[in-house]
């Protein structure tokens, strides 16, 4: 595993991030979290790793600046937050040891809309995209601008997310799946639902990022 400890420059802001790059990878995963959360989610993480096993680069960074996630206004911008993804995606194809790479995006709750925005910005530079209990009704309108093949995993118990989610699956126009993990709430902290969030993540990425 090489790099480690970065900092993405995203939006005239440097952000600090983790970049984990297997030997002989096949894909970038780039990282959004949700509301509250940063890099260091152990959620998120827990996925990176699983999708590093497979060989796959990872992407975690910060969203916002410190001074920025004490607004509570910036947590909720999905427009700002959706602007630094695309920033840390071509941050990522300006670097040697992930330019070549195809691209995935994975979102949490509110980075999930953000995911799906930079999605639809970013058009085919995205070959799938992966949201974890997520809120793609934040995306609005962008949501039928996405092109890649999008997963969209949510616990069962989670009913109104649940909702949302299927409802999102009707206007996406691109390939999509909504995968229940069934007797999950809304953090998949019971036991083993983390692991197939990851599971069906790693299986979603393997399909779909194809190494040039």
């Amino acid at each position: 595993m090489s790099e480690r400890d970065v900092v993405v420059d995203a939006d005239s802001v440097r952000l600090p991030g983790l970049l984990d790059v297997p030997p002989n990878p096949r894909g970038l995963v780039v990282f959004a979290h949700g509301s509250g959360s940063s890099r260091l989610s152990p959620r998120n993480q827990a996925v990176a790793r699983r999708l590093q096993r497979s060989g796959l680069a990872t992407l975690l960074f910060d969203l916002l600046t410190p001074t920025e996630a004490e607004d509570r206004t910036n947590v909720f911008d999905i427009g700002l937050l959706a602007r630094r993804l695309v920033d840390a995606v071509a941050w990522c194809e300006s670097r040697p040891s992930t330019a070549e790479l195809p691209v995935g995006l994975f979102g949490a709750s509110t980075g999930a809309a953000a995911a799906l925005v930079a999605a639809a910005d970013l058009g085919e530079r995205i070959r799938a995209v992966v949201s974890r209990g997520g809120r793609p009704d934040l995306a609005g309108g962008a949501l039928a601008r996405v092109k890649a093949p999008t997963l969209l995993i949510v616990g069962g118990r989670d009913h109104p997310v649940l909702e949302l989610n299927r409802q999102a699956a009707e206007v996406l126009r691109c390939p999509v799946s909504v995968a229940v993990v069934t007797g999950a709430g809304h953090l998949f902290e019971e036991p083993g639902a983390l692991e197939e969030v990851a599971t069906l993540a790693d299986r979603w990425f393997r399909h779909h990022l194809v190494a040039p």
